[in-house]
């Protein structure tokens, strides 16, 4: 990918500045367009001079943007900017919603608030090809119905594909965020005896009211496969919490 380091203004920085000073200062070349996905950062040594800070203050920020996921170290090659996918973005967040049971409840009504307006945009405008996307997800889904992290995956695929064919960029990167957010514990509740075969089939009435182009079902159909969700994160959590002692 192409370098577009060598025309951006690295803004010099007193001496004493902190770690996050830089931090703040990379994110805003990144937000302003002067650093984009793939791109090179100048070598360590370098980028400190240009931005007048020590070696020691710029690898520590280094360091928080590598855990922020908004750049990627390859050892031996240097800094680049990452490709900055919402999904990628958020997985410094995953392991707060896998330890908290209500987060996971909250996740679940979000996910109703945007998906239960997603999909009746989607059943106006989605395209034949969205439709044999989505159909071939399904496929793949019950080839994969003794794998629930495929299944998951192939899940967050389908749901995103929902959202696109919505036509709002903006609901998109939600819905991928709140899907990728609820991965883990979807995959445990994937793994729940008898939960994933009715699931697919949940799929394929939302799938069937989209081709049929029919607002209101596929509104219907995507809200009855929310509440089944529901249903199984509060039995995966029932499952997983040790029973009190009453003594």
């Amino acid at each position: 990918m192409a370098d577009h380091t060598h025309h951006v203004t690295f803004q010099t920085l007193e001496k004493d500045i902190l770690a996050n000073k830089i931090v703040d200062s990379l994110l805003n070349l990144i937000s302003e367009k002067q650093l984009l996905p793939g791109d090179k950062l100048p070598p360590e040594r370098e980028l400190a001079r240009m931005m007048n800070v020590g070696r020691p203050a710029l690898r520590e920020a280094l360091r928080a943007l590598s855990v922020m996921k908004v750049i990627e170290i390859r050892p031996g090659s240097g800094a680049y900017v990452s490709a900055l996918e919402p999904e990628q973005l958020v997985q410094p967040l995953e392991f707060v919603f896998s330890l908290d049971n209500s987060s996971i409840i909250h996740l679940v009504n979000a996910r109703r608030i945007l998906e239960l307006n997603t999909v009746v945009e989607a059943a106006k405008q989605i395209t034949p090809e969205e439709i044999t996307k989505l159909e071939s997800l399904l496929v793949q889904m019950a080839d994969n119905i003794d794998n629930p992290e495929k299944c998951d995956e192939l899940d967050r695929e389908f749901h995103k594909t929902i959202a696109s064919a919505a036509r709002n960029p903006i609901l998109y990167q939600f819905v991928s965020v709140v899907n990728q957010l609820g991965s883990k514990s979807r995959q445990k509740s994937y793994g729940l005896p008898g939960v994933l075969p009715p699931t697919l089939d949940e799929h394929r009435a939302i799938v069937d009211a989209l081709k049929a182009h029919a607002p209101e079902r596929a509104q219907e159909a995507m809200r009855y496969h929310l509440d089944q969700a529901e249903l199984h994160l509060r039995q995966l959590i029932d499952t997983q919490t040790p029973a009190t002692n009453t003594n």
